[in-house]
């Protein structure tokens, strides 16, 4: 079997779940091409891997983008190379990951997807593909994306032209009427959104993301031993792009209220963000030392995600197969990834109870190591990115009906 694997980028969680998920189909036999556009110098992650477009059309892309609001709709020659190159390769399926604006011209990709009748897996890491524009929409409370994006209340200082309404209507037309599609989501969360859009009418299935059990797994580190020894309780935060929708002001706010025995550090800053922290916090900027994670998530007593939205978040798996407890936001997806022995959830902006909840897990050590690790046992990537093959392997015996 050929499978075509499309994400915007090759980096960030999006890119490291398509080349997984790649690399599983391959060790299972399958053949296997990657794409994702070309910008600025890039270093070739798998031999696999092809790009399309040029920098200066996807430059261009981004500065029509911001300037008039609509996307998906530039890129044009880039993504007529990437079609002729899946006519080359002639896939027996395509598995679509984002696609968000700048990335590809979607009505020439689609009008691809429809004519070929190829199947397709979606995977959807967000609501994008259901909006006029926005990721996300939780904190914004809007749900005008049901029924016809409009007046937008999250424009940006990247998009200066509200287009929410032609965005939604032309994702409609491109989205629906591909007669071969499976949409897959990472939480039931989101696959509950999806129900109540466009793409409702499609066959829906929920794959959780996974992660790598040989990497996050309790490790040792002198932080933790050091700590300790001084008998603080540490409370981490890890997130990429901090901010409010991550809870950075929660963190804050938490660095004031907790006593002087509990140490607060955070990893993914930047010199930006250090500038409006408190001394108490401990600023750790941004990592790719997942053997580092490891013991940042191990020397924790508990792990918080303040998360205001969220779809599954990959640093809860991370900290529980450390064997560290977890305390989430009841945002999104992240609540789905605890259960009652490995930690707890309270309201989104409830500053209050989360404080409690950190003092009673720090204290008590109400969940085990052992029970964290158990839980965490739930999303092996071994496991997780063989449910896509599986998924591949089911849709290609059987084209031409849906799974």
């Amino acid at each position: 079997m050929k499978i075509a694997g499309i994400n915007m980028v090759d980096y960030g969680s999006t890119g490291n779940i398509m080349f997984q998920i790649a690399d599983c189909a391959k060790a299972n036999g399958h053949e296997v091409r990657t794409f994702s556009k070309k910008w600025k110098k890039q270093n070739k992650k798998r031999d696999f891997h092809n790009y399309y477009g040029t920098t200066l059309e996807n430059g261009l892309n981004v500065l029509l983008t911001r300037l008039v609001g609509f996307q998906g709709m530039f890129s044009y020659f880039g993504t007529k190379q990437l079609v002729k190159e899946l006519e080359e390769f002639q896939p027996d399926l395509i598995h679509l990951h984002n696609l968000h604006d700048f990335s590809t011209c979607l009505p020439v990709l689609f009008k691809y997807i429809k004519k070929s009748n190829i199947p397709i897996v979606w995977t959807l890491h967000d609501c994008w593909t259901m909006t006029g524009g926005c990721p996300h929409f939780t904190m914004a409370k809007c749900n005008r994306w049901k029924t016809e994006c409009h007046d937008c209340p999250q424009l940006s200082s990247k998009l200066h032209v509200d287009c929410s309404t032609y965005m939604w209507n032309k994702k409609k037309e491109w989205f629906t009427g591909i007669s071969n599609i499976t949409i897959v989501t990472p939480s039931q969360w989101l696959k509950n959104i999806v129900e109540e859009s466009y793409l409702g009418k499609y066959p829906i299935r929920v794959i959780n993301n996974g992660i790598d059990l040989s990497v996050f797994k309790p490790t040792e580190s002198e932080m933790g031993r050091k700590l300790r020894s001084e008998g603080k309780y540490l409370v981490l935060g890890v997130a990429l792009g901090w901010g409010t929708r991550k809870g950075l002001d929660v963190l804050i706010e938490l660095a004031r209220r907790l006593p002087e025995e509990y140490q607060i550090v955070m990893v993914g800053t930047d010199d930006v963000i250090d500038k409006i922290l408190p001394k108490r916090i401990t600023s750790i900027h941004k990592t790719q030392n997942q053997q580092e994670l490891a013991e940042l998530y191990t020397a924790a007593d508990v792990f918080i995600n303040p998360t205001r939205e969220d779809n599954f978040p990959t640093t809860n798996m991370e900290s529980l197969a450390s064997g560290t407890p977890v305390i989430t936001y009841k945002t999104g997806g992240s609540p789905e990834i605890l259960d009652s022995s490995s930690g707890s959830i309270v309201d989104c902006d409830d500053v209050d109870s989360l404080e409690r909840e950190i003092i009673r897990i720090c204290k008590n050590k109400p969940y085990s190591e052992e029970a964290c690790i158990r839980r965490a046992r739930m999303f092996d990537k071994n496991d997780r990115f063989q449910e896509y093959v599986d998924l591949f392997e089911a849709l290609c015996e059987n084209r031409g009906n849906t799974i």
